[in-house]
């Protein structure tokens, strides 16, 4: 009455299924870590890249600018204290605001790819 060939088939059927979806649900999840880390790479990559080429625009800028304030000036030596100058109030101005600019849209921006359904 409590095993027949029919029950015992059952379960077997129903184990195989589990294991199946065992199996599927872990490939899921691989691919999913796979795409998430492939994105983080990827997006990490192009801003490095250009990073980089901003900061050779910036530099050949700050030459320009540095000796057309020399020519202002009449000294390269002043020149190129104006332009460090300037950066220096830049960098004390982003150093005071990188929570608000660089930390907290860092921290939504990786959430929003880890946390993605």
């Amino acid at each position: 009455m409590f095993s027949n060939d029919k029950n015992i088939e059952t379960i077997a059927q129903l184990v195989e299924h589990l294991k199946q979806y065992g199996t599927l649900r872990m490939e899921m999840f691989r691919l999913d870590a796979t795409e998430k880390i492939v994105r983080i790479i990827t997006t990490l990559l192009l801003t490095l890249v250009l990073s980089l080429l901003f900061c050779a625009i910036i530099t050949y800028l700050s030459f320009a600018g540095a000796f057309a304030l020399a020519d202002i000036l009449g000294s390269n030596v002043l020149g190129f204290l104006c332009i460090a100058g300037c950066y220096t109030i830049l960098f004390i101005i982003v150093y005071l605001k990188r929570k608000a600019w660089i930390e907290q849209p860092l921290v939504r921006f990786l959430a929003s790819i880890l946390l993605e359904q």
